[in-house]
Order: C-alpha cells, then structure tokens, then sequence
C-alpha cells in the first residue's frame, strides 16, 4: 500500500484542458449553492406552503443525501471508466429538470419525491465525482489539485445564501427555484461538456504502485479502508447537517436577520481562507499532522455552537456574547468544513489506494448516504421533541469526536503498514 504526500509537486497539466480547475471549480459553486444551501431557506416557505413540521421538511434533506450516496457506485464505476463528461453533463440537466419540478410541488409526497430525484442527480455532478477526475488528470499533485478546485466551490454560502434570500423575498420560493435550474442548464451543463474532454479511458499508474493496489477485493478488507469509511461516514453526517438547519438554528437564539444570513454566509469565505492557508502552508509542514489537526477543528467548532446555544437568552434579541460566539464558530466550522473536504477527499488516496479512488468511494457511498440522511432527519426530530436544537448539536458534537478517532487511528495504521 502506498501513501501519498512525498512525491513531487509535479502535475499532469497536458492531461486538462486550459481552464480546466476554475471551469470545474465554478460548475462546484453552483452545484452545492443551488441546491444545498437552497433547502436551508426553503424549509419555512415549504413548511408554510404545504402545512408541514420541521420534521417533515428535514425528511426531504434526508432523502437527498441518501439518494445521493446509493448512486455512488455506480456512478464511481462510470468515472473509473473514463466517462466522466457523460456523467456529469447529463447530472447538469437531470439536476435542472428536478429543481423545474420543485417548482410545481404541492404536495409532501411531490416535496419527497423532488428531493429523492435529486438527491440521484447530485451524485454525477458534486465532489465526489470531480474529486476523482481530478485525482486521475493530476495523479502526481492531486491534493493541491483538488485544493485549487474547491476555491470557488467554498463560497457557495457566501454567494448562494444572500442571493437566494434576496430572490425569495423579492420574487417567491418558486420562482426562486426556477433560477436556480438555470444556472445548471445556462452555465454547469456548457462546463462541463467543455472541460472535460478528452477524458483517459484508464487511470495513469504511478510509479511504484505494487499489485497490491490493483487488488480491490483485498483493499475492501482492509481494516485501514474501514477505519476511513467509518471517518468520512460521520464526519459527512455532521456536516451535512449544518446548512439544512444553521439558518433555523441562529433565528431560534434571537440572531438579527441580518446576522442569520451573514453568519452562514461568512462560512463560505472563512472556507476558501481555510483552503488557501492549507495551499500554502501544508508543504512546510509534516502532511499528517496537518491532516489531524483540520480534523480535530471540527469538533471545537461545535463545542463552541453549544456554548452559543447556552448563552443565548430564551427570549428576545441575542447579546454581544451571544453574537461573538456565533462569529467564533463561523471562523472555526469554515476552517474545519473548508478543510476537511480536502481530507475526506484525498484520504482514500492518501492512505488507501488511488488507483481505484472513485469505486472506493463509491463503495463508501451507501454508510455515508444512510449517515448523512438520517442525521439531518435526527436532528430535526429532536427539535419536535425539545423545540430547541441543543439536543441536536450535541448529538452532532459526539458524531464529530467518533469521527476524530476513527481517523487518528487509520492514519496510525496506514502510516505504520508503510514503515514495514
């Protein structure tokens, strides 16, 4: 088993096309702000609409992510096979055809049966796909290949969140929508098509791969692979969770208005900061220690939403305390969640096997889709029980510390398995 981290930061630039990182990177912001970010305010239009609880309405969220992660198989067999184009051009459109048909919903089993959809479209067309297209277009520099191509893609929040609140109140949810199923037809559809051409039908080898790593069977046995999946599964849940329930979250503390969209908003910008910093920073220091250190930010970021929810008066407007704190975590979450996507994106490359990086994923995409589907679901019930999501952080702030240890303790096998 190799790791990566010690080649040289050489990258297969002949193998893209000119633009192919800010092109894919700009398709990326679309993607999750048009959709992700989306649902977060949609859900009390969509409650008032169709006269539904929080519960209902975090079901659909759910469905999304699970439907998301069933197709990740199938759809990594597809990118290992060289058709990423195909993929992701059609993901575009049957991304665009869904959000049409949210705009004719009337009913929670259509709300259901929109979000469930797609959830099946996404998965052609969000991280997981382009993160192995690039780990197969940039196999000697893929991590600070796919740092490059989450720049745009970090500030979904921070350019989706304003916007969508601005087209609701100016125009109404549905037309709303309608805007956002242009962006995919208007703009990531044409990306997509154009930058990725050319496609190899084969992923490159590089040199010193042993035949160990050829052998999937043996690689899905692997304790190591395991110990990854269990990481990725519960670091996903709980950053799922985040943007179906922040904005809901900082109204209930007695945030202004204003603070309610900022707040997630400057999430996004604090990520592109956080991916910036690990750009430049990450070859003077040790990789893996790097590594563990964005993964252990993501549960401090969540202790500090708990201090917040604490200080947070049960009545009337927040404090200054209140306000500091919800800022505090807005740095911390958007330096976890920024970073940690390159972690979980690279962390089966790094310490598993990159020959075979979309179909490992992919193999990972059911636990992770059950995991990331149930916990926005969880979280909202929780809140018909107490009214107030402090059971719901805490829960999230468990998930995230299971997840550190899990990842701790795979880097320690796969870092010792190499020293043999």
């Amino acid at each position: 088993m190799r790791l990566a981290g010690s080649e040289p930061a050489t990258t297969s630039a002949s193998a893209a096309p000119r633009g192919f990182l800010a092109g894919l990177s700009l398709a990326q912001l679309i993607s999750w702000g048009s959709t992700f970010y989306l649902f977060g305010l949609l859900v009390q239009p969509i409650e008032a609409a169709l006269q539904i609880n929080r519960a209902q309405s975090s079901l659909g969220f759910s469905l999304m992510l699970l439907a998301e992660g069933t197709a990740a198989f199938p759809v990594g067999r597809w990118i290992d096979r060289g058709h990423a184009r195909w993929v992701m051009s059609i993901g575009s459109v049957l991304v665009a055809l869904c959000l049409l048909a949210h705009t004719q919903v009337t009913t929670l089993v259509g709300f259901y049966a929109v979000w469930l959809c797609l959830g099946l479209s996404l998965s052609c067309v969000l991280y997981t796909p382009i993160f192995a297209v690039v780990t197969r277009r940039f196999p000697l520099d893929f991590r600070r290949a796919i740092i490059t191509l989450t720049f745009l893609g970090g500030l979904a929040s921070t350019v989706f969140v304003p916007l969508i609140q601005w087209l609701i109140l100016t125009f109404g949810w549905r037309n709303t929508v309608m805007v956002m199923a242009a962006f995919h037809l208007l703009v990531c559809l044409p990306l997509h098509w154009h930058f990725l051409r050319g496609e190899p039908k084969t992923a490159p080898k590089p040199d010193g791969l042993t035949e160990e790593t050829a052998d999937l069977h043996s690689i899905l046995r692997s304790r190591v692979f395991w110990l990854i999946a269990i990481f990725s599964t519960l670091g996903m849940a709980v950053t799922a969770s985040i943007p179906a329930h922040l904005v809901p979250l900082l109204q209930e503390q007695g945030l202004p208005a204003y603070w309610v969209v900022m707040v997630p908003a400057g999430i996004g910008v604090i990520q592109v900061l956080g991916r910036l910093m690990l750009y430049r920073l990450e070859v003077r220091f040790n990789l893996h220690r790097v590594n563990l250190m964005i993964v252990l930010l993501m549960p401090v970021s969540l202790a500090v939403l708990c201090l917040m929810m604490w200080a947070a008066p049960e009545s009337g407007t927040a404090g200054p305390a209140v306000l500091a704190l919800a800022l505090s975590f807005t740095a911390l979450f958007g330096l976890a969640n920024g970073m940690m996507t390159i972690v979980k994106g690279t962390a089966i490359a790094q310490y598993v096997d990159r020959q075979h990086v979309a179909s490992l994923n992919g193999v990972l995409g059911l636990p992770q889709a059950i995991g990331r589907a149930l916990t926005p679901a969880l979280v909202g019930a929780l809140w018909g029980v107490s009214h107030n999501y402090g059971w719901g952080v805490a829960a999230l702030l468990l998930g995230s510390l299971l997840s550190c240890g899990a990842f701790a303790w795979a880097q320690h096998l796969a870092l010792k398995n190499q020293r043999k």
